[in-house]
């Protein structure tokens, strides 16, 4: 062995050799520490100094390290990275993480578990997001301010903006009217006031229709001033609802109630309107304070029930259908939405138990105008004293009227087609046929003209678009 010793310098080693290394010889000559960065500080505490300190709940930040289709890692200066879930990576759903965030960027998240089953740290940048936010939320709902955010999703019943966390817009408040189609929102940025705030619940509910109308309450204000009760007014309707139709007046929205939507029932307003359809109301009521209009689409159109009781009055005859049986009587249909009672004391001279033992639904007949009430829009009828004879009404007067019978009463107007429906309509069928080839004078004649039916015989109801003859004839048939 060699007996010569290297030399080590401790304050400044041999360049050449690396450090840790080994010397000409083989030898392994150890690094020397020449620099004491420390100071006063000991080793343990500058190890300490170098780990961030947190619990959960806390908002930590950190550099992105890397991006995953299923996690981002993010180094906050822990002993290991972070893990950020890609549903805690943004408040919009099924997002690609490589759209959120980038390698190298700085970013905020809250710590949700320090450890978990694995030993991982999880975080959330969505949660950190929501926390910044809600503050300053908080402040722009306290200040009646307005939020602005682009729209990320169409949900059930609305929008979802983004505005640092996820802020519902019902479809209701989108527009002044409501909107059907939302879609086409969806990317656009809108505005809206703050209307319901819970942070336990994550909860906000934002209001456009709000800011629209604080931003336009002039022109609303000036269009409401000018519109006055009685006036007829030209609109579009905007939007059909259960309880009624919107019409667009062009400037704001009015609602025509379901019962003003016809002089006839309505089942539904979409059965009298459509959206789309250009249409004139008038005006029934304008509420300043809550800035609604009240409009009414039969307020425009001729009152059936006025037609009817300026045409007709007590005492004449009209043809009509029954369409309803009830235990006290029966509806009878005598015009086109106009309707009367038959009452049950009025169905026959005789006693009747029930109103099937006298007529059927469908069935067309003969009734007498007894009571004409306008106002309670109510019609009495009666088959009974239409069976005794009477006036018929004018529009019947042209086939039923005295021109139509001969002076023995039998019906000589104009013959109507009809073809039987049943065994007894085809044996009265026969029965006319004969009497008709007949000199048309005898008791077969009168009886087929309207008075009494053979021996033995059931009178079998009119049916046909035209009416049967008048009972009793005439144009003013004196009663039996």
């Amino acid at each position: 062995m060699s007996d010569v010793t290297p030399t080590i310098t401790p304050d400044a080693p041999d360049a050449s050799t690396p450090p840790g290394g080994f010397d000409e010889l083989g030898e392994y000559v150890p690094q020397q520490v020449v620099v004491n960065d420390l100071g006063d500080t000991s080793l343990e505490d500058a190890i300490a100094g170098t780990i961030v300190e947190f619990d959960d709940g806390d908002i930590v930040h950190g550099t992105v390290v890397k991006v995953d289709k299923d996690e981002v890692l993010l180094d906050i200066g822990f002993k290991s990275e972070g893990v950020i879930p890609v549903r805690e990576l943004s408040i919009r759903h099924d997002v690609d993480p490589h759209e959120v965030v980038k390698v190298g960027d700085q970013i905020e998240a809250l710590v949700l578990q320090k450890e978990d089953k694995e030993g991982r740290l999880i975080l959330s940048k969505k949660r950190a997001q929501y926390e910044r936010a809600w503050g300053n939320i908080e402040a722009i709902k306290e200040a009646d301010g307005v939020v602005r955010g682009p729209v990320i999703e169409v949900v059930k019943g609305g929008l979802i903006l983004d505005i640092g966390l996820r802020g519902f817009l019902p479809a209701s408040l989108v527009e002044l009217r409501r909107v059907r189609d939302l879609q086409p929102y969806v990317g656009r940025e809108l505005d809206a006031k703050i209307i319901e705030l819970d942070k336990n619940r994550n909860n906000v509910v934002l209001s456009r229709r709000a800011w629209l109308e604080e931003t336009q309450r002039e022109q609303r204000d000036e269009f409401l001033g000018n519109l006055k009760p009685g006036e007829v007014r030209h609109g579009t309707v905007s939007s059909v609802v259960n309880f009624g139709a919107f019409v667009d007046l062009g400037g704001m929205d009015g609602l025509i109630h379901v019962s003003e939507l016809s002089w006839k029932h309505v089942d539904h307003p979409s059965s009298v309107v459509q959206v789309g359809d250009e249409v004139d109301v008038r005006v029934l009521d304008v509420d300043l304070s809550r800035e609604r209009i009240s409009l009414s689409l039969k307020a425009t159109q001729t009152d059936p029930w006025q037609e009817f009781a300026n045409a007709h009055r007590v005492g004449e005859l009209v043809y009509g259908r029954v369409t309803k049986l009830v235990p006290f009587g029966a509806f009878v249909q005598v015009g086109e939405g106009i309707e009367g009672l038959v009452h049950i004391s009025e169905m026959a001279a005789h006693h009747v138990d029930l109103p099937e033992q006298v007529v059927t639904p469908g069935e067309e007949l003969w009734v007498k105008i007894i009571d004409i009430d306008l106002q309670r829009r109510r019609i009495s009828l009666s088959i009974k004293q239409a069976a005794e004879g009477g006036e018929v009404a004018a529009e019947y007067r042209e086939a039923f009227g005295e021109h139509a019978y001969d002076e023995a009463g039998n019906y000589i107007g104009p013959a109507f087609e009809f073809e039987p429906e049943s065994e007894a309509q085809a044996a009265w069928a026969e029965y006319l046929e004969q009497a008709s080839a007949g000199d048309g004078t005898g008791d077969a004649g009168e009886g087929a003209a309207g008075g009494e039916a053979p021996e033995g015989s059931t009178a079998a109801p009119a049916t046909g678009d035209e009416p049967g003859p008048a009972p009793g004839g005439g144009d003013a048939v004196s009663e039996a």
